[in-house]
């Protein structure tokens, strides 16, 4: 792909579909659709094309970078623009609701991949190479391709799962790590000095998520069918570990 041959129509213009501008302009002619001022302006700035909805579903390749909950709504109104045998993607972080609205929504001769890039903007801002990207084909016709471009062209480190095997790793991978984070947040100001190694870690692992909006936090726990019984072993090793420290705490028991 050294000659822009393809057209890639997206959706979204957010901090992903910034992110995935900067990576894949070099390789498609990208025509985005997002009606929103920050668009315009990054768009201005990065000689992306501006266009209507239904010049971006006709696109050879159309990439969904828009939140999981508007999804199901946005999949019904590209439908019939789509054409035919083109390529689907979506890039958010569930799968299984995903890729069931978008099989049932698109025409039989559209091919539909459900993607994760294991990396966002911030753990992204020194490039994405040797970064891992999750792939769950749905519906695909030449999967082959897209792996090599992926893997030999982008630099990525490609994993293939369905969508119940990403959804299921990905609810305590993510679903964890985001709760973690949003609890020490809660808790700041925190120390910044006198700090230890695995304290260390684990701020920097907080700042790597900090910055993604509530909405994307709500999705990884709402929308992931796997999320809430992890939230629950979670949340019950927790009562069990305060239980046995207000046992041996006389303060804690008196509620003082």
């Amino acid at each position: 792909m050294s000659k822009k041959v393809y057209t890639l129509g997206l959706f979204g213009l957010g901090a992903f579909g910034q992110l995935i501008v900067r990576h894949l302009a070099p390789y498609f002619d990208i025509y985005v659709y997002d009606p929103s001022p920050k668009a315009r302006a990054f768009a201005k700035r990065h000689n992306v094309t501006l266009t209507t909805l239904e010049v971006a579903a006709a696109c050879r390749f159309v990439v969904l970078a828009t939140p999981i909950r508007s999804l199901k709504e946005l999949a019904k109104t590209i439908a019939p623009h789509v054409r035919k045998y083109a390529l689907v993607i979506d890039v958010g972080s569930v799968k299984v609701k995903p890729a069931q609205w978008l099989k049932d929504t698109l025409a039989p001769t559209t091919s539909i991949l459900c993607t994760h890039p294991l990396f966002g903007p911030q753990s992204a801002s020194k490039g994405i190479n040797d970064m891992e990207i999750v792939v769950c084909p749905v519906r695909m016709r030449h999967l082959k391709p897209v792996i090599a471009f992926l893997k030999n062209t982008l630099g990525l480190k490609v994993s293939l799962a369905t969508p119940e095997e990403h959804d299921r790793a990905l609810a305590a991978v993510q679903g964890l790590t985001h709760m973690i984070a949003k609890v020490l947040s809660g808790l700041e100001p925190l120390p910044q000095e006198h700090t230890t190694r695995s304290y260390d870690l684990l701020m920097q692992g907080v700042r790597l998520v900090q910055g993604d909006s509530d909405e994307l936090f709500l999705s990884i726990e709402r929308d992931n069918p796997y999320a809430s019984e992890v939230r629950r072993r979670f949340f019950s090793e927790i009562d069990s570990l305060r239980a046995r420290l207000e046992a041996h705490d006389p303060d804690a028991s008196n509620g003082s």
